[in-house]
């Protein structure tokens, strides 16, 4: 069985309330009802209902007791969401006014239906900008009380048989914090093995990644790596982790074997944090473009409640993945409270 098809399979055990805030789309109308069907939860679609309707017909499905249509305008929760939109926003200066025009936005509706208990995840994201969908989130839903920020990751799936033996790694943060200290980088590695044993059921090995391995460069950047790793081990003891690692060190069991010895991550790391955006961008998309990997992402970290974004390029396949992801989420938030 595939990363994927297990992703679904884990997902289906623990079915989920997932809001899509933009119904509108036909491939997430396409991804909600394959998501359905595949026992993945309930699936609420946003949008106005006579277009999400003509969708849902498009491709011979109807609304059902597990698929939802919700319209903001004439939604008997969208009076709810103004106000509590207002009590959350009235510091910044937000107006009633503004508040019943915030309520009617697809997105911030969606995150308002997550975090008023109605729907346990959203995801957005393909046809909206990330800093729009991101912005939603951290406005409504807002970031966990113990977590120290909101990053994000991509879900590495490598090609199938990969010489390497590895199926499946995390890249983080390869999408929203641009440059972070040591402190912000360690709270990302031990966020990051949340979301790998989350997601995949599996042990997560956490690599600090610089282009220095084990003080073989001097460097302040090298330094921050190493920072970071000592904090990491330091507050979570429990999470096997190394660095910093240059990549090769911490993916290949020789070269790990021979730059970093007696290193029980290094050679088998699936976590792989960045020293900051510029590296995790770019890493993930050599990763997909070149050496053929999947990237489910960016995927969100850190908030109150799961909300997911997409890439404005993503296909149906795409979206059901990131359904079965948000579910996941969802699932691990409720075993911890």
């Amino acid at each position: 069985m595939s990363v994927l098809e297990t992703l679904q399979r884990r997902a289906a055990a623990q079915p989920a309330h997932i809001v899509l805030s933009e119904g509108f789309d036909p491939r997430i109308v396409s991804a909600a009802v394959r998501a359905v069907d595949a026992g993945l939860g309930q699936v609420t679609l946003v949008g106005d209902t006579a277009t999400v309707t003509e969708q849902l017909a498009a491709i011979g499905a109807a609304p059902s007791e597990a698929l939802h249509i919700a319209d903001p305008a004439t939604s008997p929760l969208t009076t709810a969401v103004a106000d509590t939109y207002l009590e959350l926003r009235k510091h910044k200066g937000v107006t009633p006014e503004t508040a019943q025009k915030q309520a009617r936005d697809p997105m911030v509706f969606a995150a308002m239906l997550v975090r008023l208990g109605h729907a346990d995840g959203t995801v957005g994201g393909a046809v909206a900008t990330t800093s729009d969908t991101v912005r939603a989130a951290l406005q409504v839903i807002g970031k966990a009380k113990d977590a120290a920020l909101v990053s994000s990751f991509f879900l590495m799936v490598l090609p199938e048989g990969h010489a390497s033996g590895c199926d499946a790694m995390i890249f983080s943060d390869s999408g929203l914090v641009i440059d972070p200290n040591s402190e912000e980088l360690a709270a990302i590695a031990a966020q990051s093995a949340g979301s790998f044993a989350a997601l995949l059921g599996a042990t997560p090995k956490v690599a600090m990644l610089s282009f220095s391995t084990q003080g073989s460069a001097r460097h302040p950047a090298v330094t921050k790596v190493a920072d970071a790793a000592k904090l990491l081990r330091e507050q979570h003891p429990d999470i096997a982790s190394d660095g910093e690692l240059q990549f090769d060190a911490a993916f290949d069991p020789d070269v790990g074997a021979s730059k970093a010895k007696g290193s029980d991550v290094a050679g088998h790391a699936n976590v792989m944090i960045f020293p900051n955006l510029d590296a995790g961008n770019i890493g993930y998309k050599i990763a997909q473009r070149v050496g053929g990997c999947a990237a489910i992402g960016p995927i969100l970290q850190g908030l109150a409640k799961p909300a997911n974004d997409l890439s404005r390029g993503c296909t149906a396949d795409d979206v059901v993945h990131m359904i079965a992801v948000t579910a996941l989420q969802a699932a691990a938030l409720k075993e911890r409270t």
